[in-house]
């Protein structure tokens, strides 16, 4: 489970870098790509942090 959770985090930042862009293209609000952008990067990393060399 521990290496399941960082590529679904980097498959879930791909599928919104994916939506940004598409409303981006569509010419949709900048509040709404702005929200999905910083989702995405949440996401990118959080898959980053837990493969980060930790503590425990």
């Amino acid at each position: 489970m521990s290496s399941f959770l960082p590529v679904l985090l980097f498959g879930i930042a791909g599928v919104l870098v994916g939506g940004a862009w598409s409303l981006y293209r569509q010419g949709s609000g900048k509040f709404a790509i702005g929200v999905t952008v910083v989702l995405a990067l949440l996401a990118l990393a959080g898959g980053i942090l837990w493969l980060w060399p930790g503590g425990d």
